[in-house]
């Protein structure tokens, strides 16, 4: 079986508290993407040598640090396995990598939605929509969102969500990504956790040309001063004629939203990660 698990940006996003647990409350949009990654799963026999536990883990494509443990891939097998002993067999797991990591777009959350989902159909689970969400938010915060995989207000710690009217049908994203990683620990520790003076759902039920200069991530007041380049990426696309720019989490990559596509894009991001596709 193979699935194709897609990126997302975030349309605004705001920190408006510190929590007691160290977390933040935030409020944004998760808004799914056209950039896919491609996850295969086999069977295997118990007798064939395995990376881990019950699994064999090949990654190409975008090239992984750590252990395979670590991969949330593996870790989303892991807890069906555990959850379902008895039906949940040994498998070969095949993961290419094109969503850039490190970015703000969800790779990693998604491929371990996605590998919930096809473990589910594949073993025949019967987990419903809301008991593949619980087990995808027990992941990481955002992967729940990767299950239904449409547009939501995300609040809490990104992982409540509830139903939003938007839809960028028809228009053009450019992504662009540079060779840069944006520590999230420290995008955290450096951002003013502060309650905006008008809700986000309201400010994007506004026409997208009047978002430019209401719709904030609130990130990039802290990560633009040390990673000046992805800043001039965003000043960049808004002299392309964007009609809205921003990055998306806390970095690094960076959309631009038009009307229309943009000719020799790849040519003007020449050496970065850069995707021109039409958004759903």
């Amino acid at each position: 079986m193979i699935v194709y698990p897609n990126a997302k940006i975030n349309i605004g996003l705001n920190v408006v508290a510190r929590r007691p647990d160290g977390y933040h409350d935030l409020e944004t949009v998760f808004y799914p993407i056209d950039l896919q990654d491609a996850l295969e799963v086999h069977g295997i026999q118990e007798e064939e040598p395995m990376t881990g536990d019950g699994y064999q883990l090949k990654v190409g494509g975008t090239v992984l640090g750590g252990v395979p443990d670590d991969n949330l891939v593996v870790r989303a097998y892991q807890l069906l396995r555990r959850d379902f002993p008895d039906r949940v067999q040994p498998v070969s797991i095949y993961l290419f990598k094109h969503v850039p990591t490190g970015a703000g777009l969800g790779g990693g959350s998604s491929d371990a939605a996605f590998m919930l989902k096809l473990l589910n159909e594949r073993f025949d689970l019967g987990l419903t929509t809301e008991q593949l969400e619980e087990r995808a938010a027990r992941i990481g915060a955002d992967c729940a969102f990767f299950v239904r995989n449409t547009p939501v207000f995300a609040e809490g710690i990104g992982n409540v969500f509830s139903d939003i009217r938007l839809s960028l049908a028809g228009k053009t994203l450019v992504l662009v990504k540079p060779d840069v990683f944006v520590s999230t620990a420290d995008a955290y520790r450096l951002v003013r956790p502060q309650r905006p003076e008008k809700s986000l759902k309201d400010l994007l039920a506004q026409p997208i040309e009047q978002w430019k200069d209401a719709v904030k991530n609130d990130f990039e007041a802290s990560v633009f001063p040390k990673y000046p380049e992805i800043a001039a990426i965003k000043d960049r696309l808004y002299d392309l004629g964007a009609v809205y720019a921003s990055m998306s989490g806390s970095g690094a990559a960076v959309y631009g939203i038009f009307n229309e596509p943009v000719e020799h894009v790849d040519e003007v991001f020449a050496g970065y990660f850069c995707r021109q596709r039409t958004l759903q």
